[in-house]
């Protein structure tokens, strides 16, 4: 099984799309790639959702691209229907994470204390997200946990952004970060596609 960390491949940046149509979805999604970007994250938070994700693969065939905000394996199992390049997260149950050790294909399960690290480790996921990472104890609780969870790396989000991201990259169990401040809903809603580009370029470098 490839580790969600390989899909990246070196892109220090987990880009959300959240679009309410697949046109939407598409234009974000061409902005992220023109960036640079190999990897985006739709999150299934809106009706459109599924429909954007399945546009995205067909019209930008180069990204690879992942759905989050997975929250049962009804949802998982939409997901992989239209084409889901990986799963995502934001937080982990008994239930869900059997389902997710079923999954074919990458997945980063949502973590928010050192008891869901522990059960999503033992579920035998060595790689997690961090959400919302600034209302868990941001990056001075990814330096605590290092030395306890050592076989553990996490991608933060929530409360990510450009002015602090660094604070997270430095430490050595974190590979990415992800967040939405690379496309602001203002952006998108005025279609200013050249300043998503920007932020991604800024944010990956």
């Amino acid at each position: 099984m490839t580790r969600f960390s390989e899909l990246m491949s070196g892109q220090t940046l987990l880009p959300i799309i959240q679009a309410d149509s697949p046109e939407q979805g598409v234009n974000i999604a061409k902005a992220m790639s023109k960036a640079g970007l190999n990897l985006v994250e739709v999150v299934l938070r809106t009706e459109a959702s599924l429909e954007a994700l399945s546009a995205i693969k067909s019209e930008v065939p180069s990204l690879i691209v992942g759905a989050g905000t997975v929250i049962n394996e009804e949802v998982l199992s939409a997901a992989i229907e239209v084409g889901s390049d990986f799963i995502v997260t934001p937080a982990v149950s008994n239930s869900l994470l059997n389902a997710l050790e079923a999954c074919q294909i990458p997945v980063l399960p949502g973590v928010s204390n050192t008891a869901d690290i522990l059960m999503t480790l033992e579920a035998g996921f060595t790689e997690q997200k961090l959400f919302p990472a600034s209302l868990s104890g941001g990056a001075p609780f990814l330096k605590a946990v290092s030395s306890v969870f050592r076989d553990v790396k996490f991608c933060p989000t929530g409360g990510v952004n450009q002015l602090n991201k660094t604070d997270y990259l430095s430490l050595p169990n974190v590979f990415a970060v992800g967040g939405t401040w690379v496309a602001k809903k203002e952006w998108v809603s005025e279609e200013n596609w050249e300043a998503i580009t920007q932020s991604c370029q800024e944010a990956n470098a």
